[in-house]
């Protein structure tokens, strides 16, 4: 008996959406809320790190209900690529010695659910079936 991948590439998508999406947010709560209390100070909301909190916060929130899933997943994607070429390549290299390779996970990631989509359970695909896109 062969096992059929295509029948539960959805279910997988779905996971990997809500999974990653519910890490990202965590570190925008982190950034906005102090929750779960972070190793720095808090930032200011209208500095460059206050910023990328509420889109790391509000595109969590999106992504893990499937609302909108793949231009959050774009913006998402570009956002990790800036986030990496300001805040990690300039101190090295390697990802591993600049303390990248999260947010190089996340760029791929977030790429991987722009092409493919974020699988079943999703906001996105309830509209659908309902017709009210």
């Amino acid at each position: 008996m062969k096992f059929d991948y295509a029948r539960w590439l959805p279910y997988v998508l779905a996971a990997l959406r809500i999974v990653t999406a519910l890490l990202f947010l965590e570190h925008g709560t982190q950034k906005l809320f102090g929750f779960p209390p972070p190793a720095r100070a808090m930032p200011t909301l209208m500095s460059l790190i206050g910023i990328q909190g509420l889109i790391e916060a509000a595109g969590g929130l999106l992504l893990a209900a499937g609302l909108f899933s793949r231009a959050v997943a774009f913006v998402l994607c570009g956002d990790m690529a800036v986030a990496y070429f300001m805040a990690h390549a300039p101190r090295g290299f390697f990802p591993i010695a600049n303390g990248g390779d999260g947010t190089i996970l996340y760029c791929f990631i977030f790429l991987t659910l722009w092409f493919a989509g974020g699988g079943a359970f999703t906001i996105d695909g309830a509209m659908k079936r309902t017709g009210a896109d």
